[in-house]
């Protein structure tokens, strides 16, 4: 197992190398970690402090992790946080994020690599967040007896751990000193193999939008565009949620605004959102020089507004489900919004629920979306209980992290 394992690794690494010639992702994974050892050496080498290591495989679990993080760096100010990433998608956009002391490409996970690290490094405690399995590391870390947890795991009974050809994989859950899952599911799968190291611990990106609800910036210019009208946002939209948003803009018989904030926000996918809408449409960047009001339509052609452009909503479409799966909702849901998605939301547990308890809603074609959203702005009632139901779900599902310290 272990010599198929490590093919595997320094085949894909091999692969990466050869992609990194005409692919930009590739040649950031690969420049990232060049040199790296010596990097790790320089830095660590003049260390007396603890370190505390947290690993992240790109931008989605670093959120995941994100309020572990920062309770850490509150509750132990005296050690410091090692930040690693797999991905160029989380390292790029977090390789200057304050509450880490040091950021670093996770090396391949070979042996000699995991060795190597873990030497230079000598971490106290480590958590690695919801999906990062590299064996080597994680083989390292049990050798040496470093406490070692997973943070908001999810199982699904599909994964190689619970069927017969993943038989020999599953030794690599016994590595782990803790792990911190989010619903029984999860739990029963684990214990359905003997893993009973198991807490059901909750998702810590509940904590985490709680926080970025309480620390939300007000934005006066969005207010006067909203102009007191029901508001419809529209959050990481792809085409295919942009063309129904604009068919039912442009035929609709309400009097409502449409704020979009699209995943793609080059010029010429702008250009292609404002001419399939026959409204008045003013860009952000454009928001200050103008008189917000006389528009229908904001779209967001910055990023990193988002989370802060929910509170003006009175309904939340979530794009990405068309494609390969829905962006996030939990923002939208700390805000106390009904959530609106495409039909490809199945893997992700909060959406799930939220479908089961009424407070969001997948359509698959115009007719399902038209008709959700015709009701939404015609029973002020049902917009009421269904955006009660999504606050509260949020609220009742804080503090997986005070529940992971406890037993940390």
């Amino acid at each position: 197992m272990k010599f198929v394992y490590n093919t595997g690794i320094r085949a894909y690494t091999s692969a990466i190398k050869t992609a990194s010639i005409f692919n930009n992702k590739a040649k950031l994974w690969v420049d990232g970690r060049k040199n790296i050892f010596t990097k790790l050496e320089a830095d660590f080498k003049q260390n007396t402090a603890k370190i505390i290591w947290i690993h992240a495989a790109s931008l989605g679990e670093f959120e995941q992790g994100r309020p572990l993080i920062e309770e850490l760096k509150q509750k132990f100010p005296e050690k410091k946080i090692l930040l690693t990433f797999f991905s160029p998608s989380g390292f790029e956009i977090r390789k200057n994020y304050e509450k880490a002391d040091y950021i670093y490409y996770l090396p391949a996970d070979t042996p000699k690599n995991a060795n190597k690290f873990i030497e230079i490094v000598k971490p106290e405690t480590v958590y690695f967040i919801k999906y990062e399995f590299w064996q080597n590391y994680l083989f390292t870390l049990y050798k040496q007896k470093i406490p070692t947890y997973l943070v908001s795991g999810i199982f699904r009974k599909e994964q190689m751990f619970f069927n017969k050809s993943g038989k020999s994989y599953r030794k690599v859950l016994n590595y782990f000193t803790h792990l911190f899952v989010q619903n029984k599911t999860s739990l029963d799968l684990l214990k359905s193999i003997d893993i009973n190291n198991v807490t059901i611990s909750g998702d810590t990106r509940f904590d985490r939008v709680i926080d970025i609800a309480n620390k939300t910036i007000e934005l006066k210019k969005v207010a006067e565009f909203c102009d007191n009208k029901q508001i419809i946002i529209a959050g990481s939209s792809w085409q295919p949620d942009e063309e129904l948003l604009a068919k039912y803009l442009n035929s609709t018989k309400f009097d409502i605004k449409l704020i979009i904030a699209p995943h793609e926000i080059k010029e010429q996918n702008i250009a292609r959102i404002k001419k399939s809408i026959n409204k008045n449409i003013l860009l952000y960047s454009d928001i200050e020089n103008s008189i917000p009001k006389d528009y229908d339509v904001l779209i967001i052609n910055n990023i990193g507004l988002l989370s802060s452009l929910y509170k003006y909503a009175n309904i939340a479409y979530i794009g990405g489900g068309f494609g390969v799966g829905i962006h996030n909702i939990l923002e939208a849901a700390t805000f106390g919004k009904p959530i609106v998605f495409g039909p490809k939301y199945k893997k992700f547990k909060e959406a799930v629920d939220l479908i089961n308890l009424e407070a969001a809603f997948s359509i698959s074609n115009y007719v399902e979306f038209e008709s959700i959203f015709n009701r939404f702005l015609t029973d002020n009632k049902y917009l009421e209980k269904t955006s009660e139901i999504s606050a509260k779900f949020v609220q009742n599902n804080a503090g997986a992290v005070k529940k992971i310290l406890l037993k940390t």
